[in-house]
């Protein structure tokens, strides 16, 4: 959907390494082999998001590094049509919330980092209806086009010091309130 608003593949693949997750920081070199695009389409992508306001960046050494700007006042209107583009507000929709007692749904894998991918990787923390879990992933894989692949902990078991110390770090998507 996003490629169908926004012509230039390099900016799609920015914004969703950006806004997916917005405590990413790239350079220029590392989103070049992340990306395999040439160095002067990215440059050109990323100054006109600077320029924009949607990206800030600051000086590491030599390195020009580049996050999104959370102050910018449309962040979280492009931060939510980033997540409607990859199917997670589905996944919420359609499976967190039936499933009982889900406590946490964090996302880990391809999509923490920002990077497009087929599949979608989900840890669930709680108790929950593993078999209505099945059902209701299968449906969702069919609206989204992509699997899904999950892992579920009960409360007691999960570790969060141990599991929010990894990299690249998980993004909390649910949290019960």
């Amino acid at each position: 959907m996003l490629e169908t608003l926004i012509s230039s593949k390099t900016r799609v693949k920015l914004l969703v390494k950006f806004f997916l997750n917005s405590n990413n920081i790239a350079y220029l070199r590392s989103l070049e082999s992340e990306f395999g695009d040439s160095s002067n389409a990215i440059r050109l992508e990323l100054n006109r998001l600077e320029g924009a306001g949607m990206l800030s960046s600051f000086s590491d050494g030599n390195k020009k590094m580049f996050r999104a700007n959370k102050t910018h006042p449309l962040f979280k209107e492009i931060r939510n049509i980033v997540l409607k583009t990859i199917g997670i507000d589905s996944i919420i929709e359609n499976v967190v919330e039936r499933l009982g007692e889900v406590e946490k749904v964090y996302l880990v894998g391809e999509f923490s980092k920002g990077l497009d991918s087929e599949v979608i990787d989900l840890v669930l923390i709680g108790n929950i209806d593993k078999s209505f879990l099945i059902k209701l992933v299968d449906k969702a894989e069919e609206l989204i086009n992509r699997k899904i692949r999950y892992l579920i902990y009960s409360p007691t078991e999960f570790n969060s010091d141990k599991f929010l110390n990894k990299k690249p770090e998980p993004l909390l998507l649910w949290l019960k309130e």
